[in-house]
């Protein structure tokens, strides 16, 4: 005689997803604060975006465009594409979701590495499929790793280029070989959420190979370079299979009007993106040769973020950083879910963030234990 249930049950394998934990935003007592934890721009989103964040509030009792066109025509003007190969979302993590459901189920294998994005491993559980996770090589993805680890289970190989929360990169000659030596039937997502930033003549966010191949995509966002954090705008460029495939489990109005024009004004400014690049790439290097002066490793970085790396010795760890920044209003990541359990991530601020986070982890390094 079977029994009934006393309460509704999540289906086999929900309940065994780690929850997806963001970077903290707050330092209790503390009455000055600067947030360095998110990798968000300090040079906030185009003036051209918030107007049209604020034209978009006099129309909100009008459902959004389902297909975003608006948005996507602006994607196809500024980086030359089609817009049939390219799909927007409520931030490239809703795509990744997508992806995920429209191609993995039980049975099937979804390759990660060892400090990719932890989104990753949750929506391939989330869909049911086995998420193996391949090592990495002095913090930078490992192709020979990755095809090794292919089985006839394998579906999908998701590569964070450049990496997070590390900085680091695959020059686009590895990205093809991982490629052509894939089964024709796995799908490689390369997920560029901070492509903008990156200046190597060896890098390519993935425009070309999936614009070659019938197994390629890519994800980009708005969250970063562009200043759109607040609104979820995600876009993904694929083949159209693919595309035809997502849009059929995609919702109908995935994302909202003000997303939709403040995205196509923010991706049409690139002179004021170009701006937000240059600031970094200034800062980035600042910071590096601060850090390192003061006896940390730091990560190469081609990003908007340094993964800093504290000495074993006299107490001074990554936690007891971590409690010293916040104590005096500076707030980063700590990355041990990454597989970094003596680390902090730092994004790049404003100038006053980042001059004041170096004298505060200076003071920090000087400590007696």
């Amino acid at each position: 005689m079977s029994m009934e249930m006393s309460k509704p049950v999540p289906r086999s394998g929900i309940l065994d997803i780690a929850a997806y934990v963001p970077g903290k935003e707050h330092a209790p007592g503390v009455e000055r604060v600067f947030k360095l934890s998110s990798n968000e721009t300090p040079l906030g989103a185009s003036p051209k975006a918030i107007e049209a964040f604020r034209a978009a509030a006099g129309q909100l009792e009008r459902y959004p465009d389902g297909q975003a066109k608006e948005l996507r025509q602006a994607i196809a003007d500024v980086h030359g594409l089609n817009t049939a190969n390219i799909i927007c979302g409520n931030g490239s993590d809703e795509l990744l979701g997508l992806l995920c459901h429209t191609y993995l189920g039980t049975g099937d294998e979804g390759i990660i590495t060892e400090h990719g994005f932890l989104v990753y491993k949750i929506q391939i559980m989330a869909a049911g499929a086995t998420p193996v996770t391949v090592k990495e090589k002095d913090c930078t993805v490992d192709v020979d790793a990755i095809l090794a680890a292919v089985t006839n289970k394998t579906k999908m190989v998701f590569i964070a280029n450049p990496g997070n929360p590390t900085g680091t990169y695959v020059p686009v000659s590895e990205i093809r070989r991982l490629q052509a030596g894939l089964p024709k039937h796995v799908i490689l997502v390369l997920d560029a959420a901070y492509a903008e930033y990156v200046r190597r003549n060896d890098y390519e966010a993935g425009l070309e190979l999936v614009s070659a191949n019938q197994n390629v995509v890519m994800t980009r966002t708005f969250s970063k370079v562009y200043g759109l954090a607040a609104l979820r705008v995600g876009w993904m460029y694929a083949p159209v299979d693919i595309i035809d495939a997502v849009n059929r489990v995609r919702g109908p109005f995935n994302m909202n009007s003000a997303a939709i024009a403040a995205g196509a004004a923010a991706v049409r400014d690139q002179a004021f993106t170009a701006e937000t690049v240059a600031f970094n790439l200034q800062w980035i290097e600042k910071m590096t040769a601060a850090l390192e002066a003061i006896g940390l490793k730091v990560t190469p970085s081609v990003t908007n973020f340094v993964l800093i790396h504290f000495p074993d010795v006299d107490g001074k760890r990554a936690v007891e950083a971590d409690d010293f920044l916040t104590s005096r209003g500076y707030i980063v990541r700590a990355v041990r879910a990454y597989g970094f359990p003596n680390s902090l991530r730092m994004s790049i601020g404003t100038e006053e963030a980042n001059l004041g986070f170096i004298d505060t982890l200076t003071e920090f390094m000087g400590r007696k234990a």
